[in-house]
C-alpha cells in the first residue's frame, strides 16, 4: 500500500543510518531515481540502440518477483516452481518486451575471463560462471510493459516499455561517475575490482560486460564474488522470516563487535552463519577475554609495578607475511586470524613468563626489576602493533589501545574495551513455539 518513491526514500534512511552507525564511509550512495542516473542510463540505452543490439520479442517463461530476475524453465523444474531464496512460487509470463543482445559477447567475455583480463575471485565462482555459458550466452530481456511495471525508466521513444532492473541497476557503475557527460569518470573506469554477491554473478558476469562491449568500454579488472550470511545454514532473508535486524545486535553489543563478527565469521569468498549464541560466544571469548582482559592486565601491571611508565620496546618479531597476503586477497576473515595468532601468543606469553611473580623480586633484584621492565614493554608494543593490524577493522578499538599504551604512560582511567554480556536470552518479542 505503499507508493514506490515513498517506500524507496524510507529504505534510503535506514541504510544511510546503517552506513553511518557502523562507522563506514561513501563518496556517494547512488539512486537509480536520481535525474542525472536516470538521464544517463537513456543514454546508455539509446547508444545500444544505435549499435543496432535490440530487437523486440515475446518472452514467455518464469519470473521471480522477489529476485527481480526471469528464471529459465530448468531452474524452475529444478527449484519444483519455488523460489529458494524467497520460498515465493515463479509468475508465468507471457509479454512484448525488447531483448538485448547478449549472445553476440559470448567468446569476447570468455577469452576475459579465461585470460584473466576479467579476473572472477574465487577461482571456483569462474569455473561455475563459464560452465554456465559453455553455451553461450542467451539473449536478455531488458524491458517490461509499462501497465505490467509502472516504476522504472522509460525506454526511449518507446514510452509503453520500462527498462528492466537490472539494465538500469548495472549502470549506476558509470553513472555514479558521472558518465557520460563528466570527463572525470575515465579517471576511475575500468574498476579495479567490482564486489558482487554469488547468487548476481550471472548478471555481473555477462550482461553487464555485455552491455560494457555494446557500449565500447573497458571490463572491470576483478568481480570479487561474497557468498550469503545463513542462520542456522539457511540464507537469512527478511522474506524467509530469520532476518536479524543489524541495529539490535549493534544496540546490544555494540558497532566493533558486529564488525568483527561479520569480517571474521563470514568468510569474503563464502558463505557464513550467524546465531545470536556464536555472536555472544565470540564476543565474551575473544573480544571480551582474549583481546580485553589483555589490555587490562598489561595496563593494570604497568601501573602497579611501573608506576604507569613503559620503556621502550623493542622490535617485533612476528611473521606479518600471512596478513599482508590476506589483505592482497580481500580475504579479511583470515587477516583477522593472524592477528588473534598474536593475541593468542601474548596471552600464552604472559602465562609463561608470570611477571606478577617477577614484579616480588624487583625492589631487592636488579635483574628481575630489569627482567620485569622488559616484559611489560615488549607486552605493551605487542598491543601497539595488534592496534595498528586491526585499523581497518576496529577502527575504535584500535584508538584505544594507542591511547593506553602509544605516549609511554599508561592513564588511570581506563575502561574495559568489550565489558561481558550475560548469555542470550531470546527476544520476548519473538513468537513463542506452540
Amino acid at each position: 500500500g505503499i507508493a514506490p518513491q515513498a517506500y524507496v526514500d524510507s529504505m534510503y534512511g535506514n541504510f544511510q543510518q546503517l552506513i553511518q552507525t557502523l562507522n563506514v564511509d561513501t563518496t556517494d550512495f547512488i539512486r537509480t531515481s536520481d535525474i542525472k542516473h536516470r538521464a544517463a542510463v537513456q543514454y546508455i540505452w539509446q547508444q545500444l540502440e544505435k549499435a543496432g543490439l535490440f530487437y523486440k520479442g515475446t518472452y514467455e517463461g518464469w519470473y521471480c518477483m522477489g529476485c527481480e530476475s526471469f528464471i529459465t524453465d530448468k531452474e524452475a523444474a529444478e527449484n519444483n516452481g519455488i523460489c529458494p531464496d524467497h520460498n515465493t512460487p515463479y509468475q508465468r509470463l507471457s509479454e512484448e518486451n525488447y531483448y538485448f543482445k547478449a549472445s553476440t559477447f559470448t567468446t569476447q567475455i570468455t577469452q576475459a575471463i579465461e585470460s584473466g583480463k576479467m579476473r572472477i575471485e574465487p577461482d571456483f565462482r569462474k569455473r561455475e560462471f563459464l560452465e554456465l555459458i559453455k553455451d553461450g550466452l542467451a539473449d536478455v530481456s531488458v524491458s517490461r510493459p509499462a501497465k505490467s511495471l509502472s516504476w522504472g525508466i522509460p525506454v526511449p521513444g518507446d514510452p509503453g516499455q520500462v527498462m528492466y532492473v537490472w539494465l538500469d541497476a548495472l549502470s549506476n557503475y558509470l553513472t555514479v561517475l558521472g558518465y557520460p557527460n563528466d570527463t572525470t569518470w575515465q579517471d576511475f573506469w575500468p574498476a579495479d575490482i567490482s564486489v558482487v554477491g554469488k547468487d548476481i554473478l550471472r548478471f555481473h558476469a555477462g550482461i553487464w560486460p555485455a552491455i560494457l562491449l555494446g557500449l565500447g568500454l573497458p571490463l572491470p579488472k576483478v568481480l570479487l564474488v561474497h557468498g550469503h550470511i545463513t542462520s542456522g545454514g539457511a540464507k537469512m532473508a527478511k522474506s524467509l522470516g530469520n532476518g536479524v535486524s543489524p541495529f539490535d545486535v549493534i544496540d546490544k553489543y555494540g558497532v566493533e563487535a558486529f564488525r568483527y563478527y561479520f569480517l571474521r565469521y563470514v568468510p569474503t569468498l563464502d558463505d557464513g552463519d550467524f546465531t545470536w549464541e556464536r555472536f555472544e560466544a565470540a564476543y565474551n571469548g575473544e573480544l571480551g577475554n582474549d583481546l580485553g582482559n589483555l589490555v587490562q592486565r598489561v595496563a593494570a601491571m604497568i601501573s602497579r609495578y611501573q608506576a604507569g611508565v613503559i620503556d621502550e620496546p623493542p622490535a617485533s618479531k612476528h611473521d606479518m607475511g600471512p596478513y599482508r597476503n590476506a589483505m592482497e586477497t580481500y580475504e579479511f576473515n583470515r587477516a583477522l586470524d593472524e592477528v588473534w595468532v598474536i593475541v593468542r601468543a601474548l596471552n600464552q606469553y604472559i602465562d609463561r613468563v608470570k611477571p606478577w611473580e617477577v614484579a616480588k623480586k624487583r625492589d631487592t633484584d636488579v635483574e628481575a626489576a630489569a627482567h620485569l621492565a622488559e616484559i611489560l614493554s615488549h607486552s605493551s608494543g605487542t598491543l601497539l602493533q595488534i592496534a595498528d593490524l586491526l585499523v581497518p577493522f576496529l577502527p575504535t578499538t584500535a584508538r584505544a589501545i594507542h591511547s593506553t599504551f602509544a605516549s609511554g604512560v599508561v592513564p588511570d582511567d581506563i575502561q574495559p574495551l568489550f565489558p561481558k554480556v550475560h548469555i542470550y536470552t531470546p527476544d520476548p518479542r519473538a513468537q513463542k513455539a506452540s
